[in-house]
């Protein structure tokens, strides 16, 4: 699956953002997604993540109670809505579909990235 993160931009700190990320392919609706984000200097880390069905979700501790996650399988999109942004938000998010395996409670429901990265889009917050 071809993946493209859109809606980034430079926004001041309490401003709201909502991040598209666009997929090519019939099979988007049976992956679980999630979105990452990557500082500079700093590993990627997952944001959040949604299972197929859009049933479950999952957040870091970081963004839990500020951003959603969502998807509209019938557009191959998945969505996050970032509310109350935070100097500390700043990075570049990618999307990423997931492939469940064993491991920790997150990996085994939701799965860990495959595939390409694709784009991601800049997310600048000021102070």
């Amino acid at each position: 699956v071809q993946l493209q993160a859109s809606g980034g931009g430079l926004v001041q700190a309490g401003d709201s953002l909502r991040l598209s990320c666009a997929a090519s392919g019939r099979t988007f609706s049976t992956y679980n997604m999630g979105w990452f984000r990557q500082a500079p200097g700093k590993e990627r880390e997952l944001v959040a993540a949604i299972r197929w069905s859009g049933d479950s979700t999952y957040y870091a501790d970081s963004v839990k109670g500020r951003f959603t996650i969502s998807r509209d399988n019938a557009k191959s999109t998945v969505y996050l809505q970032m509310n109350s942004l935070k100097p500390e938000d700043t990075a570049v998010y990618y999307c990423s579909a997931l492939r469940p395996g064993p491991g920790s409670y997150v990996t085994t429901k939701y799965g860990t990235p495959f595939g390409s990265w694709g784009q991601g889009t800049q997310v600048t917050v000021s102070s």
